[in-house]
């Protein structure tokens, strides 16, 4: 069973702004807007909206030095 937070979406912001928020990746916005596809064709929120957020496994870069590995 997948989880989520809720999130209640301030004025201005957007799917990358919120996955950077709660991933540190922005790139994994695509998550949050699988999970809302009642807001996918938002770029700007007006602020209120409640949005899913689903909890997932951000895995650390390959690159990092072992005591940065998780």
């Amino acid at each position: 069973m997948l989880k989520y937070y809720l999130y209640t979406a301030l004025s201005h912001d957007t799917f990358d702004s919120i996955a950077l928020d709660f991933y540190n990746e922005e790139t994994l916005s695509g998550n949050i807007i699988s999970a809302n596809p009642q807001y996918r064709n938002t770029i700007l929120f007006s602020g209120g909206e409640v949005l899913q957020i689903p909890v997932i496994e951000v895995k650390a870069a390959e690159t990092l030095p072992p005591w940065k590995r998780s």
